[in-house]
């Protein structure tokens, strides 16, 4: 994989801090199925920076590195608090609808 330069990093993390870029930077992970809900929260969550984000989730350092790690398994509840930050959530839909 490419190292991204120190400049791209920190645009990447300011970008993040605008509501509507982190939504549609997650979804676009998500819905081009190139990352789970997981890897997509995790590469957000780095870029961000995970002292920041902790301080804006109220969410302990320690259990944002855990639940992010690729060897934990995080449970809904997690993962749907790492999500609120982003103003997101985890819905089901039914698909004949969408169709």
């Amino acid at each position: 994989m490419a190292r991204r330069t120190k400049d791209w990093d920190q645009g990447l993390a300011e970008d993040l801090r605008n509501p509507e870029f982190a939504k549609a930077f997650i979804v676009s992970l998500i819905e081009d199925e190139k990352m789970s809900i997981k890897e997509a929260l995790a590469k957000a969550i780095r870029a961000y920076g995970i002292k920041e984000f902790a301080a804006i989730s109220k969410i302990p350092e320690s259990n944002i590195v855990r639940a992010i790690s690729p060897d934990h398994n995080p449970t809904h509840k997690t993962i749907t608090e790492l999500l609120k930050p982003f103003k997101l959530k985890i819905s089901v839909t039914d698909d004949d609808e969408a169709a």
